[in-house]
């Protein structure tokens, strides 16, 4: 289920190219992202949906055994203690395929993201002035 070459140009073109039971996981996940980051742009990056606000936000993705959630390395050490249960890297989470998605803990994760963008922004605005 790995994805195939040709680039997706869209989020919606990325999810119409898995199997209904995983559209309907990327559909929900994307979602939750939409409603705690409603500001976020969508795009393409890296091959993967992407949500950006003031830069990166975070990215996800399917894979034949599970759902890859990319909050940056801030987004992972901040939950580390909720994420305990899943595989964890530096900057990704693993959610098994055939497990419930913790989708209230990817909004806290999002939330998290959101805030750290935007005192980001906020603070490079401060130093210019």
């Amino acid at each position: 289920m790995e994805q195939k070459n040709n680039t997706p140009k869209s989020i919606d073109e990325y999810i119409l190219q898995y199997p209904h039971e995983i559209q309907v996981i990327l559909n929900t996940l994307r979602k939750v992202i939409k409603e705690t980051a409603p500001t976020a742009d969508e795009k393409i990056s890296y091959g993967m949906p992407t949500f950006v606000l003031n830069g990166n936000l975070v990215h996800f993705a399917a894979f034949k055994n599970h759902i890859g959630f990319y909050p940056t390395p801030n987004g992972i050490n901040r939950f580390k203690q909720e994420l305990s249960e899943y595989k964890t890297s530096k900057g990704a989470v693993q959610f098994p395929i055939g497990k419930p998605i913790p989708y209230e803990l990817v909004s806290k994760i999002v939330k998290f993201r959101v805030d750290e963008n935007n005192k980001k922004a906020e603070e490079k605005i401060l130093k210019k002035k």
